[in-house]
């Protein structure tokens, strides 16, 4: 991987934990409710981020790890008691 593909995956991350935050703080009264799925999205998308990676589909297991950041902050967010609000 060169030094221009390793900016761009760090600029995909920083841009999916800004896309994590948003969309909690977006769907607020959701988080509490989807709790549990949260947990079963982050399993799925974590093999399937090592499943593609290990077979060389690099782009692809990409867009895994975009899902499991955003579903990682989501989880998190939602037992968060001050930011949920209840």
């Amino acid at each position: 991987m060169g030094l221009i593909e390793g900016l761009l995956v760090l600029i995909f991350i920083a841009l999916s934990v800004l896309i994590g935050y948003w969309l909690a703080y977006l769907c607020k009264d959701e988080l509490v409710k989807g709790r549990k799925w949260f947990l079963y999205l982050i399993i799925t998308f974590f093999v399937l981020f090592l499943g593609f990676l290990a077979f060389g589909f690099y782009e692809i297991s990409l867009t895994f790890l975009l899902m499991l950041v955003v579903s990682w902050i989501s989880y998190v967010k939602s037992k968060d008691k001050k930011f949920v609000g209840k």
